[in-house]
């Protein structure tokens, strides 16, 4: 029967008894007679109509009808079935007396119950009815009543046993409820229904406590259970509610609090650690470092309680003889809680009164925050009596370097109270990372984590001196040293001459052009010359990183140059990639032309190195240095240049062991990407530059790189970027090259044709099912091959099926969005660039520019002359196109004739696109320079494209840095991308 919105209406809730899911509500709206009576005309209401009758709802009524829609039970029935099933088919099963299932019997209880006590409290001022069996919504009304009625429990011992029984009040009144057909709706908090009222109850009694006396006058505890019920179930009674007693004594004691917050080490045999996240062993899991266990109670007079048991009275039971002693504590919670708040505060979050740190952290710690915890009343306490006693008084270091000749001397006095610990001591255990010491008392003093962050570079830097208790570090080291002056950590002497070295970093002297250089420098060009000079001042190696397209090569022939007429008769040496060499004699002969070069490549060079002292500079490539290394290493040469240094990024291959070798007054290293994976690339060109700068390879990896790429060291990121600021000089071209056109980078999305997405959807189901069961069997790292093999083929899809299927005759969204890109430029008379990293990609766009005679250069890492192309590109104004291949196209290639660059599909690596934008956008180029990246709608393009950015590690002036691509997903990341 339906209720008009119109007329007057009433919104009622109903209770009735399920056969299963015990009591439930529902809620109707109740139609009003002209008198403003309620009338037979009802209609159930559910969130999905209620907006119908808002004029007579409020807020809690729209809460209570959401509630009530959750409890019926067809919604019960499928939130936990999840099967297709009929209602009554699934309360028999789950239900059955004899094969029911009482875990899902238990969740459903569970379920119902929070809805109870959630529904309960909101309807204080509803209308509330009980429904008749013939389901009349309105049979019998219920009053809410608006106050919490009281109860007191009696216990009354006797020789035999103890009577226990409750008794209720409401408004001061003694209520009768026992044998009068009252029931409990809800247990937590107690909600009854007695006599067509319904009572909720003070302190949040629990209804379990009631419900046994609604049918019964008390409860008998006999003798033989007596002391463990008072202790277990009495007690809580006595702390939490109103007890009467008689043959027993409840005293209540009012205690100042005091805070204890005791620690000791964690013992492996601790079983219950998982409540606070440890692994039982009393190590940490990453370091192997030995952790403190820190704990937090409040003593009250003689009583101590741990500090997750929080209750506003505790309560100890007492017997002697034959007699009970109830001792009712009160707590003062407010402390307590701020004492919690406190420590939280302070970074020690406790969990069940309970947290762990390691040693080093946790005395830390104790250090940072002695004086607040004494300022507010805490106690620390050291626990165990066979542990270990450790030092807690003051510790301090005090380092001092002074300046010898070819090295600096660093000295220390380093005390723990009245102990003064040898240098060489604390130096040995910084390097091994043991972070405690025994004193002469036999106390263990836990060496401060912030001399680990301060010194460790110092220390592993350094040398033993000799019959001193004292160490030397080298004069590359400065900006270590500068570093350790300007945080205060220690006293640095410097004569003038370093302060001016010192300063100089920031501030170099201009150098001269020299005479024989033909052609200006950019300012920010004479500064890298100037810098270049400066380093071969004090005989530090440099690192030239300037972005691709601002003249690394002419800065370099400028220095070389210089080098000529200062010291008419050195020989040097540049070593750089076999296709580079033609670029760089080319452009020696237009910037020097009084430089003497030896070009030191093919098979017919003559391999006699007493040739080389004719020469001012040989040319030679990393492919000559390893064939003929036996030969060059005996050679010494001024300066040993090497561009794209990043070639010896990997200091375990053959290339960088052989560079090594060769021997030089100076070295110089050019590259636009000195880290292309990892920050270890930096380590082995640095090296080769300034042997030890950066510690040996181990130290790094441990002290560097892990820190960096794993955990987002800043602090880590930043000692490093001190440490080789003054050898490596980085501007990008936001920064000098302000003359340069504007770069304007475009993504164009293509959605793939139905044939291509079908074919896609198939191979991304096959190797999404085959990787994460490989995930699942093996971890991340089994399945790493296979990923790579399914994401090369999902992408090679997304350009065109026929990369991956030389049969497929459909057409691909990606290719018809090129052609038309293509033919749109070319019309308009732009020169263009594509770049793909697929050479299969490129053949399908030769296979259309010939179909439609539209002549191209090509070149990918087959190519003989790789000149001979790009001049024809730069020179010839009908060759509108040139196809490269990604990596065979993003080293030594200058096309400033190029005012559109596109990029075929995503590279791992964003930084391999960046070269390839800079092919065009460099010095010389005059246009805008239009980037346009193509990329397949719901593919995994898109997701490269997101995880590019989201796996960028290091700040942009430390190198932009990326571990391996695939290496570094996650497992959320591979769901993401195979979704």
């Amino acid at each position: 029967m339906n209720v008009s919105p119109a007329q007057p209406f009433q919104l009622i809730y109903t209770l009735f008894e399920h056969e299963y899911l015990g009591y439930l509500f529902e809620s109707f709206v109740i139609q009003k007679d002209d008198a403003g009576r309620l009338t037979f005309s009802h209609q159930n209401i559910s969130a999905k109509n209620a907006k119908e009758f808002d004029s007579g709802l409020d807020e809690n009524d729209y809460k209570l009808i959401k509630l009530m829609d959750s409890m019926q039970q067809d919604v019960v029935a499928r939130h936990f079935n999840k099967k297709k099933a009929k209602t009554n088919d699934f309360f028999l099963k789950v239900f059955d007396k004899k094969d029911g299932n009482e875990l899902v019997q238990d969740e459903i209880k569970r379920y119902l119950e929070n809805r109870r006590s959630k529904i309960l409290p909101l309807l204080m001022d509803k209308m509330l009815f009980e429904m008749g069996v013939d389901g009349e919504p309105t049979w019998k009304r219920i009053e809410v009543l608006p106050e919490a009625a009281t109860v007191l429990f009696h216990f009354r011992r006797n020789e035999e046993d103890t009577h226990y029984f409750p008794t209720i009040k409401y408004a001061g009144e003694k209520v009768e409820y026992q044998y009068k057909g009252a029931y409990i709706l809800c247990n937590e908090p107690a909600f009854m229904v007695l006599e067509n009222k319904l009572y909720h109850f003070a302190k949040n009694i629990d209804g379990n406590k009631i419900k046994p006396f609604l049918s019964k006058k008390f409860i008998a505890i006999p003798r033989k259970i007596e002391e463990n019920y008072y202790r277990k179930f009495v007690a809580q009674l006595v702390g939490s509610f109103d007890v009467y007693a008689k043959g027993f004594e409840i005293k209540t004691e009012n205690h100042q609090v005091e805070p204890v917050l005791s620690f000791s080490k964690l013992a492996s045999q601790q079983n219950n650690l998982s409540l606070f996240g440890e692994n039982g062993n009393g190590v940490d899991r990453d370091t192997q470092e030995e952790k403190i266990l820190f704990e937090l109670s409040f003593n009250y007079g003689s009583y101590n309680y741990m500090a997750d048991k929080i209750k506003d009275v505790s309560v100890y039971v007492d017997k002697k003889d034959d007699d009970y002693t109830f001792y009712r504590v009160k707590r003062d919670l407010d402390r307590e809680k701020k004492v919690i708040r406190f420590l939280d505060d302070t970074s020690l979050s406790l969990r069940h009164a309970r947290t762990t740190m390691t040693t080093s952290k946790a005395f830390s710690w104790i250090r940072q925050n002695e004086k607040f915890l004494q300022d507010s009343g805490v106690v620390l306490r050291q626990n165990g009596s066979g542990d270990k006693k450790y030092f807690l008084g003051q510790s301090s270091i005090a380092i001092e370097v002074s300046e010898n000749i070819d090295w600096f001397d660093v000295h220390a006095i380093i005390k723990f109270g009245k102990y003064e610990i040898p240098f060489k001591v604390i130096r040995k255990h910084i390097l091994q990372k043991k972070r405690e010491i025994e004193l002469p008392n036999g106390e263990i003093a836990v060496i401060p984590e912030e001399w680990f962050l301060e010194y460790s570079e110092l220390f592993a830097f350094s040398e033993d001196q000799k019959e001193k208790d004292g160490l030397t570090l080298q004069k590359h080291h400065l900006a270590l040293v500068n570093e350790l002056k300007g945080s205060n950590t220690a006293t640095v002497q410097l004569n003038r001459k370093l302060e001016k070295l010192s300063n100089s970093f920031e501030q170099i002297e201009d150098s001269p052009i020299a005479a024989g250089f033909v052609g200006d420098l950019r300012p920010y060009q004479k500064a890298g010359y100037n810098w270049m000079n400066f380093l071969r001042q004090y005989k530090f190696g440099g690192c030239l990183a300037d972005d691709m397209g601002l003249g690394k090569t002419v800065q370099t022939l400028a220095l070389l140059q210089n080098v000529k007429e200062q010291d008419e008769g050195s020989v040097s040496l540049l070593v750089m990639p076999t296709s580079l060499v033609y670029n760089w004699e080319k452009e020696a002969e237009k910037f020097t032309p009084q430089l003497k070069i030896l070009n030191y490549t093919g098979v017919k060079r003559v391999k006699d190195i007493t040739l080389f002292a004719t020469y001012d500079l040989v040319i030679t490539s990393y492919g000559i240095i390893r064939q003929d290394l036996e030969l060059l290493k005996e050679f010494y040469f001024n300066y040993i240049i090497l561009d794209e240094s990043q070639v010896i990024k990997n200091p375990d291959s053959n290339i960088a062991k052989a560079v090594k070798k060769l021997k030089s007054t100076y070295k110089l290293i050019l590259t636009g990407t000195p880290i292309e994976n990892t920050t270890m690339d930096l380590w082995s060109q640095m090296e080769f530059l300034n042997p030890g700068l950066l510690g040996g390879k181990t130290f790094f990896k441990n002290n560097f790189q892990l820190p960096i790429e794993k955990k987002q060291d800043e602090q880590q990121t930043k000692k490093l970027y001190t440490i080789i600021k003054p050898f490596l000089l980085r501007r990008n071209k936001s920064q000098v090259a302000t003359d340069l056109p504007e770069k304007i980078e475009a993504v164009r999305y293509c959605s793939m044709t139905e044939e291509q997405e079908s074919a896609y959807e198939e191979i991304k189901s096959g190797y999404r099912n085959e990787i994460m069961n490989q995930i699942e069997e093996g971890g991340l790292g089994k399945s790493q091959f296979l990923l790579l093999q399914g994401l090369t083929k999902l992408r090679q899809i997304a350009n065109h099926p026929k990369m991956v299927d030389e049969k497929f005759s459909g057409e691909s969204g990606k290719l018809k969005e090129i052609s038309y890109m293509l033919e749109n430029a070319i019309n308009k008379g732009h020169k263009i660039l594509v770049f793909s990293q697929f050479v299969k990609h490129l053949s399908i766009i030769t296979d259309y520019l010939n179909e439609r005679q539209i002549d191209y250069c090509y070149l990918d890492g087959t190519t003989k002359d790789r000149q001979a192309q790009v001049d024809r590109f730069q020179n010839e104004d009908a060759v509108k196109v040139f196809l490269i291949s990604l990596k065979a196209g993003g080293l030594g290639l200058n096309l400033t004739k190029a005012e559109y660059v596109f990029l075929l599909d995503p590279w791992w690596n964003p930084a391999i696109e960046a070269q390839a934008i800079d092919r065009a956008h460099r010095i010389g180029q005059k246009n805008k320079v239009f980037t346009y990246r193509f990329i397949s709608k719901n593919t995994v393009e898109e997701k490269i494209m997101l995880l590019q950015q989201n796996k960028r590690k290091l700040a942009s002036d430390l190198i932009t840095t990326e571990e391996s691509f695939v290496k570094n997903l996650s497992k959320e990341d591979i769901v993401s991308i195979l979704e």
